[in-house]
């Protein structure tokens, strides 16, 4: 026999059941505004308006191109090197560049401390040996996109002590001799940089020293090094200035994605430019639209990198808490910006708006690293440095450096040695500072003109434009890293402050 159920039973049991069925309702069929505007767009019934979604795809590409310019500026940067040397007739394979650089010099912070040798390979036909001999040499290899393949000499496994080094092409899997240290590139096109240490200022043998480093194929079984030729005081632009804030950027990074394997690590990246009509294999033909846009993008970038440089608002760029001195580099010992958890995007924006090539020797952060940098570019007060006032910077004796010192002034615009009819941009402990001794401070001054008495410590600056420098210790001790020593801040000298005025007289036009 069945026994029914109180009534008030089956009342509560509906009851329950339709507040449930509420609640999952309400869950499941959220109340939306019948128009809502989000940000800049605005939908109707849950779909975007036609003026919602043009501006959606304008902002989409132009956030895309930024993003693909910053990642890929290293690509465009190193193709201008390359560039640069070709259009003073130099070949890949064939040509190996020395000089003693200055400022009719253009490239980003290149220095006078030390003569370099640079080299384009192209691996394309196998392996390229470089040999160096004993020596002070400070040498890597970086890929097409700045990549670091491996250093040389000081830094490098050879230690100084002179050996044959090999670069390998991407997915190269022949046989190398145990005689050879191994470096494996992810490009085709390398570039080659040595330097020579001049030893107690000795700059010819520092040359002639260059002169001693052999690069030829592999594969020849007498090979025909390539050779040296010297362009000190010439004219060369290596910079990719003429292209950074333009559509030549673009073209030229399509031909270089064109010309390369790809990176399999970059993969993302190479879908941002697909995004934007860049793609290995296909022709790059943007129609008027997407070319504003590529257009804005390279000027948006290039600034952001700038900023990025310049104006970072980071903890971790200042080397002392009471000076306005800040690190270059800002992922110690790093070979890619690479940390724990990813790639600081930002340190290397910083990094290659301003420098060229990579290496953890360059990024080490301790005694033994073969040199380091801090950047300059504030008075103590916190002021961009102007090239219409003159300034005083204090050096506390003696610098601790096992080898040698130098302050570089550069043009904040170019990122290259400033220009000026003095024709030098650098005070360096082996040529100008050679007669600085003992423990008193040395004082060096920077400005439009010189004060009396003080030519030989001064670099001449340009009123009207901006400029920051490079302190380099070359060897350095603990006490550059311990905060045990330190310089000082650039001073205003008022007395000889001079408002900026118009272009530099120099000997040839400034590049904008």
């Amino acid at each position: 026999m069945k026994t029914k159920r109180p009534h008030w039973k089956r009342s509560l049991g509906i009851a329950i059941m339709g507040l449930a069925f509420a609640l999952t309702s309400d869950w499941l069929i959220p109340t939306v505004h019948a128009q809502e505007k989000t940000s800049d767009y605005t939908f109707k019934g849950g779909y975007p308006t036609s003026e919602a979604a043009q501006k959606a795809h304008e902002n989409a590409d132009f956030q895309r191109a930024v993003t693909a310019y910053r990642f890929w500026y290293p690509t465009v940067s190193c193709e201008s090197i390359f560039n640069g040397n070709r259009a003073n007739g130099f070949k890949d394979n064939e040509s190996f560049i020395i000089l003693s650089a200055g400022p009719r010099q253009v490239g980003f912070t290149l220095n006078s401390d030390t003569p370099y040798g640079s080299a384009a390979i192209d691996l394309k036909d196998g392996p390229m040996v470089i040999e160096l001999p004993p020596g002070s040499y400070i040498g890597l290899v970086n890929d097409h996109n700045q990549g670091w393949v491996m250093d040389m000499g000081i830094p490098g496994p050879d230690a100084g002590k002179g050996g044959k080094h090999i670069v390998l092409p991407p997915g190269y899997d022949g046989i190398i001799p145990d005689e050879y240290h191994i470096g494996r590139s992810k490009s085709l096109k390398n570039l080659v940089a040595i330097r020579a240490l001049p030893e107690k200022g000795d700059v010819q043998g520092a040359m002639n020293a260059l002169r001693a480093v052999k690069i030829h194929p592999f594969s020849d079984a007498n090979p025909r090094p390539m050779a040296a030729v010297d362009v000190t005081g010439k004219s060369l632009d290596v910079s990719c200035l003429k292209w950074e804030d333009n559509m030549q950027f673009w073209e030229v990074l399509h031909k270089v994605i064109n010309s390369e394997p790809l990176t399999e690590e970059f993969r993302p990246m190479y879908g941002l430019l697909s995004a934007i009509g860049i793609e290995k294999g296909k022709p790059f033909a943007p129609d008027a639209r997407m070319k504003g846009i590529l257009e804005r993008a390279a000027k948006a970038g290039r600034d952001q990198m700038l900023v990025a440089a310049f104006a970072s608002a980071r903890p971790d760029r200042m080397t002392w808490p009471d000076r306005k001195w800040e690190w270059i580099g800002l992922v110690p010992g790093s070979a890619q910006f690479e940390t724990p958890s990813g790639m600081d995007l930002e340190a290397r924006d910083r990094w290659f708006a301003q420098a060229i090539v990579t290496s953890p020797a360059m990024f080490r952060r301790s005694p033994g690293a073969g040199s380091l940098y801090w950047l300059g570019l504030r008075d103590s007060s916190g002021a961009y440095l102007d090239g219409g006032k003159s300034y005083k910077l204090t050096v506390p004796q003696p610098v601790p450096a096992k080898l040698f010192w130098s302050v570089t002034v550069y043009d904040a615009q170019t990122r290259s040695e400033v220009q000026t009819d003095q024709d030098k941009a650098a005070l360096r402990s082996m040529f100008e500072l050679k007669d600085v001794a003992g423990t008193a401070p040395v004082d060096l001054y920077f400005g439009p003109t010189p004060l009396a008495g003080q030519k030989g410590r001064w670099i001449k600056t340009v009123p009207g434009r901006g400029w920051f420098a490079y302190f380099r210790i070359y060897g350095p001790e603990s006490p550059a890293f311990d905060g045990s020593w330190k310089p000082g801040d650039f001073e205003v000298q008022l007395s000889q402050q001079l408002q900026p005025t118009g272009a530099p007289t120099g000997r040839r036009k400034v590049p904008q």
